[in-house]
């Protein structure tokens, strides 16, 4: 989009459509050393001395004037200033990395335009050489190192009205104060500014000029090993306070390209659109630059960390001490047989050794007879290897391990018991617990069910009522019943507690079934309805307990499988019984 003068507004204004005090580019230059165009940075790229910087910078704009139609089409012949190149002289100084000042001059080398008219005036394009301008800065960095990704300044720029030719000044003195953010990473610099742009009231053809809300922001990306190019867009924009159009806004962007090709010089371009049609925004703008910036390089680094730069550290890899001898400067004083031992302090100065607390061996070589690591002199077994050991009477003696289980006594918690390694020292060497039930292989008598602790050598560690055989999970007490009724006594909780528990520690065992049985007292059919009730009770039962149903099947037998004499009290209690019976395990893996 390029900037517009609205024809229609035209009409018997003539008195107002004059070039002369109307600075028409939008674009400003940012301080030389700074990472955009047109979009300032927050530091001052300065040392612990000034920094002096120059740049030349060329920009071009095309249409920032031009006459349209109502409708927003450009009438025939209508640009007033079609072309407008400016050449920026640019010099800035930064001191002490927090202040810097600018000057900016700028030459308008070529204007140019078709002289339109319109509803009878004629407009007047520019066609000589004329200077702009000249502007003044100064910048303070209060946050951020150069390469912190965060920083912060505060700016103000004054510009001098030094020249009072056509479309290139105010011809009135001008400011702005500015806050600017920024930053920079490995690989990418940011800068945001913005600020009032204070200056004189003024109409152009009706359309109000004046103090304008600068802003503009951009990004760079960094390539290259020495982060030598930078590429990246940057968009800047001025909107007029008093009566804000689209005849007075302007918004511009442009795509940077710029290049350090030496470390003190650098070279860039950018080109880009306007995206309003206010005054003084072109169809598109192009810039090119060549500018002396020294590069802000990183502080040298101590990669030793003694002290000693890198650039005078004789031995920059290796920790010193400081001479007057620039090639021993930073490196560490004289050991000529190379043990780490220094000359002064090494007995033996020429042959390499080792340290010792007597300064008579300090430095000297040391035997070992048996290789094993220990000096003869501090070996208690100088000619049997050995480990390190902290009672000097063992230190260098092989251990001993009388169980011979692989655990040294001195580790083996059950020195004289052959066991197993674990990293608990209370039970490293001793016998494992292989059902994890807390009581060792070598004391369970059921070493592989869980059980509970018993002063009985032959029940300790077994389960209390519940035992897993081949074909069936047996119960050493019955699940007791009312009588006559299916609702499980309380007193069988720990018994179904303990089954449930056996059943989910086998998971090999596929299918159970619960078995109702009865005496003889009573119908048939009425017995083995009340057993089929009875199993699914205790089916019911071990599911709550976290067994899976598919695991269970329950059958009530009635009184049709006795295993005793129904005729006698005794074997009537025998036959009132709820076995568990295997009906499926899984299959071992073949080998």
């Amino acid at each position: 989009m390029s900037a517009v003068v609205a024809a229609a507004m035209i009409g018997g204004a003539a008195a107002t459509a004059r070039a002369d005090g109307l600075a028409l580019n939008r674009f400003e230059v940012a301080p030389v050393g700074d990472r955009m165009f047109g979009v300032p940075s927050p530091y001052a790229a300065g040392g612990d001395t000034p920094a002096i910087h120059f740049m030349l910078l060329g920009d071009v704009a095309h249409d920032p004037l031009v006459i349209r139609n109502a409708d927003g089409t450009e009438i025939p012949g209508g640009a007033v200033v079609s072309n407008q190149f400016f050449m920026n002289f640019n010099a800035s100084v930064a001191i002490f990395h927090r202040l810097s000042f600018n000057l900016n001059i700028p030459v308008a080398f070529a204007q140019s335009g078709e002289s339109p008219s319109s509803n009878g005036q004629v407009y007047n394009s520019p066609q000589s050489l004329d200077f702009g301008d000249v502007r003044l800065g100064l910048r303070l960095n209060l946050i951020g190192e150069y390469r912190d990704l965060v920083q912060a300044a505060i700016a103000g720029t004054v510009w001098l009205p030094t020249s009072d030719g056509p479309y290139v000044s105010d011809g009135k003195v001008r400011g702005m104060p500015q806050l600017i953010l920024g930053g920079r990473r490995d690989r990418g610099v940011w800068s945001f500014a913005v600020g009032p742009e204070l200056r004189k009231f003024q109409q152009f053809n009706g359309i109000e000029q004046g103090t304008m809300l600068r802003f503009g922001g951009g990004v760079g990306f960094l390539f290259g090993d020495e982060r030598r190019l930078q590429i990246g867009p940057e968009v800047s924009a001025a909107l007029v306070l008093a009566d804000a159009n689209k005849q007075n806004t302007n918004v511009e962007g442009l795509l940077d390209v710029r290049y350090r090709v030496m470390d003190d010089f650098e070279v860039g371009a950018g080109f880009g659109p306007g995206f309003t049609t206010g005054i003084g925004t072109p169809a598109y703008r192009g810039v090119f630059m060549l500018a002396y910036t020294p590069d802000q390089k990183p502080p040298p680094g101590d990669r030793d960390h003694d002290g000693f730069i890198d650039p005078v550290d004789a031995c920059p890899d290796v920790a010193g001490i400081a001479s007057s001898d620039p090639k021993k400067n930073g490196c560490p004083p004289s050991d000529r047989d190379k043990d780490s031992i220094l000359d002064e302090v090494d007995a033996c100065p020429d042959v390499a050794g080792l340290p010792s607390t007597d300064p008579a061996k300090n430095g000297c070589p040391r035997t070992d007879r048996d290789n094993d690591g220990i000096f003869d002199e501090d070996d208690a077994c100088p000619d049997v290897a050995g480990p390190h050991h902290a009672d000097p009477k063992k230190n260098g003696c092989p251990p001993t391990d009388r169980d011979g289980d692989g655990v040294f006594d001195e580790q083996d918690a059950c020195p004289d018991i052959k066991g197993i390694t674990t990293s608990n020292p209370a039970t490293n060497g001793c016998p494992g617990d292989f059902d994890k039930d807390g009581i060792r292989d070598d004391k369970d008598a059921c070493p592989f069910e869980k059980g509970k602790a018993d002063p009985d050598p032959l029940k300790n560690g077994c389960p209390r009522l519940v035992r897993v055989t081949e074909k069936q999970i047996q119960i050493l007490e019955e699940v007791q019943f009312a009588f006559d009724k299916f609702n499980i006594s309380p007193k069988s909780k720990e018994l179904l507690d303990e089954l449930a528990e056996v059943m989910i520690e086998h998971p090999e065992i596929l299918k159970v079934e619960v078995e109702g049985h009865a005496d003889a007292v009573g119908t048939a059919a009425y017995n083995k309805q009340l057993t089929q009730k009875r199993a699914d009770a205790i089916r019911k039962a071990l599911i709550e307990r976290g067994v899976s149903a598919d695991r269970l099947t329950a059958k009530g037998y009635g009184k049709d499988a006795p295993v005793a004499d129904n005729d006698t009290a005794e074997g009537r209690q025998l036959n009132r019984r709820s076995p568990f019976t295997i009906l499926e395990r899984q299959k071992p893996a073949a080998k």
